[in-house]
């Protein structure tokens, strides 16, 4: 009797192991914000990279304006691909492109401002990442397309021409 309990205990216990590591294929672990669209933005403070002062979100975005927030950093390298983009945006006098300078060295992201140019009409400083998160992003670079305090469109990755023609079609 003990000899066919012992095969058939193994086998009970590999097909409950066999059968934990099969669900845990299926379940994921990756952790994605909830896509804030039509949400007013977050209100917080934060320093800003030239200016050397403090600013709250309601003092930067005003109202019946259109408004770019780039999460960006200078150690990112998709964030330097669409950096020719963001530099064309800034041209458009109906949309204010906003940074928010991404767990980053000042001075390297200052660095990397004037080798490329500097689309921003403000930087915003998240040293260790909070704001961004209140923003629900989880990386960079991440943008989102702001009027009236509300987030209207939200863009995962760098920039592109084909989204370039859709932020423009946005905010006409």
């Amino acid at each position: 009797m003990k000899q066919k309990l012992i095969p058939y205990s193994i086998t009970l216990i590999f097909f409950i192991i066999f059968a934990v590591f099969f669900k845990s294929l299926k379940d994921t672990n990756i952790y994605t914000p909830k896509t804030k669209i039509n949400d007013d933005i977050p209100i917080f403070s934060a320093d800003l990279l030239f200016l050397n002062e403090n600013s709250t979100t309601t003092e930067i975005f005003e109202l019946d304006k259109f408004y770019l927030l780039n999460i960006w950093a200078s150690w990112c390298i998709p964030c330097r691909d669409e950096h020719p983009i963001l530099m064309s945006l800034s041209k458009n006098n109906k949309l204010t492109l906003i940074g928010m300078n991404y767990k980053d060295n000042k001075k390297n992201a200052k660095s990397f401002l004037d080798e490329l140019g500097n689309p921003y009409e403000k930087i915003i400083v998240d040293n260790n990442g909070t704001n961004s998160i209140e923003w629900g992003a989880f990386g960079v670079p991440e943008t989102f397309i702001i009027y009236n305090n509300k987030i209207i469109k939200k863009y995962i990755g760098p920039l592109n021409q084909e989204l370039l023609t859709e932020i423009q079609k946005t905010i006409k």
